[in-house]
């Protein structure tokens, strides 16, 4: 648990950190966010997600509170004062606080903007990519623009909890046409048994990570093929190897899916020289 917490302007303990009842966020849902890792101090990939932020904001046409040099500057200063040196930094900014109506604000308000930091253990994450996860299968339930980082997540919610009653880490969404598209809060990918990385292409229907867009480039070095395409639970079924990706995961390999046992029930080496190199592909500030 974050011990400080950035709110509006101020600093405070955490458990001092307030947001108004009439906060948009709150009662709508009307707002976006952003989850950093962070690792010896640092920000990882902090532009990445900036990007991203500032684009989620443009689509729900949400004002930029300040300057993203700013929100960086904000970002730092939390894990400093949380003291986290393995962990995460989540930021999430509101269209603001207003009168309850569904519409936007008829008179412009402020957005509103909170920072957190916590840390993780090293050691666990470690242990799990060493030992890998299972996942579910679910249909696939949400609204077709999950490209946009929204806090709206109660399907994801549902699905991680779904997940986490059969046993599994993880839930993978399935369309209408029956193909995988994501996990409730990663990324999905496959490796077929002729050596070919499968995940489906950054559409309207999935978030574009920004572990899955470093990760490209980590395939590019080690000349790995990737295909972006859709593929089937029964496809994954058949798979040599499985893993997921996300800011706190970094690459974790995936053993069993639907209770089926992925290639020999172990992490695969592919998986795991990705999860070795992917940090010297990433950006650090």
């Amino acid at each position: 648990m974050s011990r400080f917490a950035y709110v509006n302007g101020r600093y405070l303990p955490s458990r001092d950190a307030c947001v108004n009842v009439e906060d948009r966020g709150y009662q709508f849902a009307d707002g976006v966010y952003e989850v950093c890792e962070v690792r010896g101090g640092r920000l990882v990939d902090a532009p990445r997600h900036l990007a991203r932020l500032q684009r989620s904001l443009s689509e729900l046409r949400i004002a930029m509170p300040m300057p993203l040099v700013s929100i960086e500057f904000i970002m730092h200063e939390t894990v400093r004062r949380n003291r986290v040196d393995y962990g995460l930094v989540y930021l999430q900014i509101t269209r603001g606080v207003a009168r309850r109506d569904h519409a936007f604000p008829v008179t412009a308000v402020k957005p509103s903007i909170v920072v957190t930091a916590k840390n993780l253990s090293y050691e666990k994450n470690q242990a799990a990519a060493k030992s890998g996860i299972a996942v579910i299968t679910t249909p696939e339930n949400r609204w077709p623009r999950v490209d946009i980082k929204s806090v709206s997540l109660l399907p994801n919610v549902l699905a991680k909890q779904q997940a986490k009653e059969k046993g599994a880490s993880e839930a993978w969404f399935v369309d209408r046409d029956g193909c995988v598209t994501e996990g409730s809060s990663s990324n999905a990918w496959i490796i077929t048994r002729d050596g070919r990385v499968v995940t489906r292409p950054a559409d309207n229907y999935i978030l574009s990570g920004i572990t899955r867009a470093v990760l490209m480039n980590v395939l590019e070095a080690l000349q790995l093929r990737l295909e972006e395409r859709a593929f089937t639970p029964e496809e994954s079924y058949d798979a040599a190897e499985a893993f997921i990706t996300s800011a706190s995961q970094i690459v974790m390999p995936v053993i069993k899916i639907d209770d089926r046992i992925i290639g020999d029930g172990k992490p695969g080496s592919v998986s795991q020289r990705l999860r070795d190199e992917f940090h010297r592909f990433a950006y650090f500030s």
